[in-house]
């Protein structure tokens, strides 16, 4: 959650680097931007369930806007170069936005659990005041492992010290508890609850694949809701291999101190976590049906208005050369009637407007 850099000394190299990560920043940002724009312009995704994706994005879209560019910059400066206030701040929101977004894929899980395992009583057990609830115990849990936990120096290994911050270096520092319990809580407990909330998941989902070939209209909906189980499994597979790595070392780094540590592989595995927020609006994209048609909506929509735009600047020059034409004073007395429609402007028939 906090980098450590490794000085790149090829400039090849580091340019390599600025473009991916530079890529990799966008992909996030524009990424979560459609996300929250398609639950919110498209009246079927919004449901319960998709608060916690909504939360997600606005979760992963604060980490590419808030933490990514700092990270790329100090990556790639191979010095911090701001001052130690902002260093705790800067490390507070890293800390506490990747939390968020592992603790959201967490209750995502369970609603899914939720959803498939019984549900004809998931609309008593999942309700908005239980889901707000929830997403606001995501954020307590995180700005206490974050900005609390840092403020009060709960991660120092020394008294004087809770930063690890020089006009080169921005690094919180990671004692063994600290290490032990971000650990626990924020990954390793909630991968367990995950794994076996998808094992049954999928346990349940094949026993009924069994008996879908006389499939009713209320089977069909079980169908789409096990495909969008599929779809958070596969995003649920993307964190493991993102952010497992990335524990191992943090985990490892409080048992034995940051000289232990690699600084190439601590830069792979931060990057590596980091990645994750970039590819679970790909993920929703490529396997959900209705994200993926409200993808299609959002652009034909963006498409459609540029045409619409093009035409009417097209019309108003049209209109405009026709009346430098004409004789200096004479003005037309109505103006030119247009139909719009589905993006194409229409010219009414001449005798409409003309006396």
């Amino acid at each position: 959650m906090e980098p450590n850099t490794t000085c790149l000394d090829s400039v090849a190299f580091k340019i390599t680097v600025s473009v991916a990560l530079t890529t990799l920043i966008f992909i996030t940002i524009a990424g979560n931007v459609v996300v929250c724009l398609a639950v919110g312009l498209n009246r079927q995704l919004r449901n319960l369930t998709n608060c916690f994706i909504v939360s997600l994005a606005v979760t992963d879209l604060l980490l590419g806007l808030l933490v990514l560019p700092f990270s790329a910059f100090y990556q790639l400066s191979c010095r911090w170069g701001f001052s130690g206030v902002f260093c705790n701040i800067y490390t507070s929101l890293d800390v506490m936005l990747c939390t968020a977004s592992i603790l959201n894929l967490f209750m995502i899980s369970l609603d899914r659990y939720c959803a498939v395992t019984d549900p004809l009583r998931y609309p008593v057990l999942v309700t908005p005041v239980r889901v707000g609830v929830s997403l606001a115990l995501i954020w307590v849990v995180s700005i206490t492992l974050s900005f609390l936990s840092i403020h009060l120096g709960w991660n120092s290994r020394s008294e004087t010290s809770r930063v690890n911050h020089t006009n080169l270096s921005c690094k919180v520092q990671v004692n063994l508890v600290y290490g032990l319990v971000d650990g626990l809580v924020t990954f390793y407990v909630p991968l367990l609850i995950m794994c076996v909330t998808y094992y049954r998941i999928f346990k349940i989902a094949r026993e009924q694949a069994k008996r879908i070939h006389h499939a009713s209209s209320w089977k069909a909906a079980t169908i789409r809701e096990h495909k969008a189980t599929v779809t958070l499994a596969a995003v649920m597979g993307a964190f493991i291999v993102c952010w497992f790595p990335y524990f191992t070392v943090f985990v490892y780094r409080g048992l034995r101190g940051d000289e232990a540590i690699n600084k190439t592989l601590e830069a792979v595995v931060l990057w590596l976590g980091y990645a994750n927020s970039a590819l679970n609006p790909i993920l929703y994209a490529a396997l959900n049906r209705d994200f993926r048609t409200a993808y299609q909506q959002l652009l034909r929509c963006t498409y459609a208005g540029h045409s619409t735009h093009d035409t009417s600047l097209r019309s108003q020059g049209s209109r405009l050369s026709r009346t430098q034409s004409r004789v200096p004073g004479q003005q037309e007395e109505k103006p030119l009637k247009l139909q719009v429609w589905s993006g194409r402007e229409i010219m009414a028939p001449r005798g409409a407007t003309d006396r």
